[in-house]
């Protein structure tokens, strides 16, 4: 069972952890109404349904995507909005109509050519409760500042912005935190492993 943390800030003892968890990511799946979005639905005079989404959260996708890690979008919505969202994104991975997302999980997996421990999760309401159990037994999950209750307390990392502006970017740099840091860390294992094997080579040669 995975300990919670239940702040922004994580504890050290569950640092290394962490790290190795996100070292592992190569997939990112977010909820859109409540992270992309900030939950609202707006209509122009027409009776057209609007969505806002955050630039910003656009950049943590391309940055994600720079460390090798997908993202895909997955929602309860039938929205066309969504889907030209995920087109400019450049999202290959776009499920739309989910009602059990839990349920959905191994499709995506195959889809994305994933294990279970490739895979983080950020959601915000209670249909994202049960997905964000299972990933979060091997994988890294988070929450919007304004998530429910429920989803919080699930959470890995509560995120320091609501949805829609910008909570999957704050999830995004985490990740990428972590990520860095894992590299620092087998980075100077390494050097101090080479250190000590030049220490044990120069040893030998003053004895022989």
């Amino acid at each position: 069972m995975v300990t919670l943390v239940r702040s922004r800030f994580v504890a050290p003892l569950f640092e290394r952890e962490l790290e190795a968890r996100a070292a592992r990511l190569r997939l990112v799946v977010t909820d859109v109404d409540g992270v992309l979005t900030d939950g609202g639905v707006y209509y122009s005079g027409d009776g057209e349904e609007l969505k806002r989404f955050s630039v910003r959260d656009g950049m943590g996708v391309e940055r994600l995507r720079h460390d090798r890690i997908e993202t895909a979008f997955l929602t309860r919505e039938r929205s066309p909005i969504v889907e030209r969202r995920a087109e400019k994104l450049g999202l290959r991975l776009c499920y739309l109509g989910v009602a059990d997302k839990r349920a959905a999980l191994p499709r995506l997996m195959a889809d994305a050519g994933v294990e279970p421990d490739q895979i983080g999760y950020i959601g915000d309401d209670v249909n994202d409760s049960e997905i964000i159990e299972a990933v979060a037994e091997q994988g890294l999950v988070g929450a919007p500042l304004d998530a429910v209750p429920v989803v919080l307390r699930a959470a890995h990392y509560r995120c320091v912005r609501p949805g829609g502006y910008g909570a999957f970017r704050d999830f995004a740099d985490w990740i990428l935190d972590l990520r860095e840091r894992a590299r620092r860390r087998q980075s100077a294992a390494e050097t101090a492993n080479v250190v000590k094997k030049g220490g044990r080579r120069w040893r030998a040669r003053i004895y022989s």
